[in-house]
């Protein structure tokens, strides 16, 4: 499953040239001398503490193994039930059984049998498991087959969620009666973490894995997808066709899945392997610039981890309202609408990380699984780092580099905002919480951390011998450390120890020192002992650069928690490089002067080092020089920052970045080129921007030469604005909704209405924004109208994210309006404005008492009008 962001720091082996010096930090203490005599402590007698006992997330603990899962579902679109026979085929893992236990969440049960005999079976059923007293005892080996006839009615039971996965159904219907018509009918599900027994009777645990069968029966207008291949397809001659989908190899439950609708399905292949795209019919063009390297990925994933693609089919199919970003349902990949794109939208900005993420969860969580969830990152980690590998290969290293900072400060933020675990957590108080930085930023960050220090061939073989060991097999950290020692011949254990099974990271303080012909460098762990490791072991690499740009390099091995290393050397160092390979995970404080900043910028070579002089220079005149050559920088986002700090107060500054408008190789820069000339004070750029416009084919430029017409010349730019919309993109949408909610004129309410409406659920995040901005210019008689509109979202919108931001913004109104009552108003205005808060604070009310979604209600607590 799709994800969060970034970290820093390690290196590579262990050697030191120079003379080593272990500064010890004062200990006091007390030393007492007592006389010759028996001391005989007096007895405690005071009550013991209350005892607590440690938490501990263990794996499931199984009893059956099953074999087999065959699923003859159809579907019952009014009531949104699930109409299902499910024959289970397993045996004892061990020990002798006469009962079997199914997890089988909010069913009716109409009947159960042994498949052999035919004869009904007793069970009992608590409306979350199933206990099946099986017809005899069966023994190891001994294959018991049971039948179970039900309806699943996801949509009625109490809904859940997190902040990764929205809502826990399991199974969804959309737009199930056909009732908005800018909307597909559809079923689709999500899975994990045990969701699907909620459409189907399983053991819904990672270390559980079966083979399946699927047969969906659907009205002949529908396409279906599932796991496996599409064996047959039997039209039943009164509307409906059943298709038969065979999954021959085993996968855990929770990567079951199915989707039911009018999609546009395009084929590829892939050597035998038969690839295809499913899509809303508008994108049938686009759909192989969607997913456009898929094919390659495959060829480099299998090439590099040494285990071609395991599976014998690989679809990809995007679905409405879904709850997370995408699913990796093994052969079934389920995406979010945001990837559904045209080829426009796609410029500089591809699907490349969220499609590698889930492709090489294929081999990373469906072909060796996390055995609990407290091993997330067994899949988790390793999907995010492929996104790093990818685009390493795909785009080279410093934009694999760049993607690595922003997972650092991905995971930085959220160990200062929501704290610390070990990456291996058996201490969480609910699964849901394992969908973290942690798991995704942190576990991908350990992985690029481990391949720096073992080097590149022995990280790929030691991962294909992961791989080939642990095959259809659910695994714990252990048995990644057992395959990179067994190719390294190296105990890793120090390495496991504290980045799987302990917490936080260093947090590093770096002093440099020269004095006569010797250089010392001392490096203080400074992180807080009660939430992070107290001691890291770091192998690092340090370049020390001479004036004339030259280096040598040292490698030294940082295991205390405070450490001086001395170097002798003739002269003092022009920059000395701390973690030149920059992989370290955690944070470096460090005083360089400006000029040491400035020469890191020019003389090495890295995007890190770059981007990392960069910030430090930020905001110093003497470093005016740096920026300017940094708008010629070989990274785009260096050129892009180098853009939004300087100052455009002459003309060969302000044609150079009309060039880069027009014409740098990025959009990213283009656009942050035309949003920079906003500053200048000159009424012949609305003509330049017209001429944007007229040549511009990325979105998010073209958005931003509109915003710099409206500044230069409003009436021009709300014109042009007008003529504009129409248009369904996102970047589109956003710009004209920031122009709009600058205005008092009430005829561009429908104008946010209808694409609040129209735009996914996270995708409508900006037009909330200004919709709620434009509101506050209103006059209060054109205010009813939208407080309807968002009340009806608020309760009725499928999307919890789309109920959550028509409710604040309500929230929004209704504090601007208490803001507003002090001030000095006729009487009639005055009541105008209590009756309209009087409505808002209603429908937040009436909001609040339907609302199920447990994230929702407790989010509404803080607002005002809770």
């Amino acid at each position: 499953m799709n994800k969060v962001l970034y970290l820093l720091l390690l290196v590579i082996s262990i050697s030191c040239t120079g003379t080593r010096q272990v500064a010890e930090a004062p200990v006091e203490y007390e030393e007492r001398v007592l006389d010759t005599m028996m001391v005989v402590a007096p007895k405690i007698t005071a009550p013991e503490p209350d005892l607590v006992p440690e938490v501990y997330r263990p794996s499931h603990k199984r009893t059956l193994d099953i074999h087999h899962t065959k699923l003859e579902l159809s579907f019952d679109w009014e009531k949104q039930h699930v109409l299902g026979v499910a024959t289970l085929t397993f045996d004892p893992i061990f020990y002798p059984i006469d009962q079997a236990v199914f997890d089988a969440i909010g069913f009716d049960i109409h009947s159960v049998k042994n498949n052999q005999t035919g004869l009904p079976l007793k069970y009992q059923y608590n409306g979350a498991q199933i206990t099946i007293d099986l017809d005899k005892t069966y023994e190891n080996g001994e294959m018991a087959e049971v039948v179970i006839d039900y309806t699943a009615k996801p949509e009625e039971n109490p809904e859940g969620g997190s902040a990764a996965i929205t809502s826990d159904k399991g199974l969804f219907f959309i737009n199930p009666l056909g009732e908005d018509p800018d909307k597909p009918m559809q079923i689709w599900t999500q899975g994990e973490t045990e969701n699907n027994s909620r459409w189907f009777p399983t053991v819904d645990k990672p270390n559980e894995r079966t083979t399946q069968e699927m047969y969906l029966t659907v009205q002949n207008r529908f396409k279906t997808l599932s796991n496996g291949v599409l064996e047959s397809s039997k039209d039943n001659g009164d509307g409906t066709r059943t298709d038969y989908w065979n999954m021959k190899q085993p996968h855990a439950p929770y990567l079951f899945m199915i989707t039911v609708g009018e999609f546009a399905k395009v084929d590829d292949q892939w050597k035998d392997v038969p690839l295809s795209y499913y899509v809303e019919q508008k994108y049938e063009k686009d759909a192989s610039k969607i997913f456009n390297h898929t094919p390659e990925m495959l060829t480099f994933f299998s090439d590099y981890v040494g285990v071609e693609y395991p599976w014998d089919k690989y679809a990809q199919i995007v679905v409405r309202d879904y709850v997370s970003g995408a699913m990796e349902n093994t052969t079934g990949v389920i995406f979010g609408d945001f990837v559904q794109k045209t080829e426009r939208e796609l410029i500089d900005n591809n699907n490349d990380y969220i499609v590698a993420h889930e492709m090489f969860h294929h081999w990373f969580g469906d072909y060796v699984t996390c055995e609990s969830w407290s091993n997330l990152t067994m899949n988790e980690g390793f999907a995010n780092y492929s996104e790093y590998l990818w685009e390493e290969y795909k785009r080279g290293k410093e934009a694999a580099d760049h993607l690595r900072s922003n997972e650092l400060r991905g995971y930085l933020g959220s160990a200062q905002n929501q704290g610390t675990h070990d990456l291996i957590h058996f201490e969480y108080d609910d699964k849901e919480e394992m969908f973290d930085a942690h798991s995704y930023n942190k576990g991908g960050l350990v992985l690029h951390m481990l391949r720096n220090y073992v080097g590149e061939e022995a990280f790929r073989a030691s991962l294909k011998k992961y791989l080939e060991d642990n095959a259809y097999t659910a695994v714990e950290a252990h048995d990644l450390r057992l395959a990179f020692e067994a190719v390294t011949g190296e105990d890793l254990n120090w390495f496991f120890n504290q980045w799987y099974f302990d917490k936080g990271h260093p947090d590093l303080e770096i002093i440099h020192g020269y004095t006569d012909g010797s250089y010392k460098l001392t490096v203080n762990q400074k992180q807080d002992p009660s939430s992070h490791r107290a001691i890291f072991t770091l192998p690092v690499k340090v370049d020390f650069y001479n004036a004339d740009g030259s280096k040598t390099t040292e490698k030294i091995w940082v295991d205390e928690r405070q450490e001086t290393f001395e170097f002798e050397m003739t002269e003092r160092p022009a920059f000395v490089n701390f973690d030149a390979d920059n992989v370290i995970l955690g944070t470096r404080q460090e005083d360089l002067s400006i000029q040491e900043s400035i020469f890191q910028y020019r003389n090495t070579n890295s995007y890190q080092d770059r981007a990392d002089a960069m910030n430090a220079l930020k905001g110093y005149p003497e470093a005016k020089s740096v920026f300017q050559e940094a708008l010629d920088d070989s990274f785009y986002t260096i050129r892009r920052f180098a853009i939004t700090q300087i100052n455009p107060n002459n003309d060969e500054m302000i044609n150079k970045i009309k060039d880069m408008a027009l014409n740098d190789d990025k959009s990213q820069v283009r656009t942050v080129a035309l949003n920079k000339l906003t500053e200048v004070s000159d009424p012949s750029l609305a003509n330049f921007a017209e001429k944007v416009i007229a040549q511009e084919r990325a979105y998010p430029t073209i958005a931003a030469a509109l915003n710099l017409l409206y500044t230069h010349n409003p009436e021009k730019g709300l014109e042009l604005a007008e003529g504009l919309m129409n248009e369904e993109n996102y970047d589109i949408v956003s710009g004209l909704s920031d122009i709009f909610s600058t205005t008092d004129d009430p005829k561009y309410g429908d104008y946010f209405q209808s694409k609040i409406l129209g735009l996914g659920g996270y995708n409508s995040y900006p037009v909330f924004g200004s919709y709620a901005a434009y509101l506050q210019n209103l006059s209060t008689e054109d205010l009813s109208g939208s407080v309807d509109f968002l009340a009806d979202l608020g309760k009725k919108d499928k999307s919890n994210f789309k109920r959550f931001m028509a409710t604040s913004s309500l929230n929004s109104l209704s504090q601007m309006f208490s803001a507003n009552m002090g001030e000095d108003k006729d009487e009639s205005s005055f009541k105008a404005m209590e009756e309209i808060q009087k409505k808002i604070d209603q429908a937040i009310k009436e909001i609040i008492e339907i609302e199920k979604n447990p994230q929702l209600q407790m989010r509404y607590k803080s607002f005002s009008k809770a």
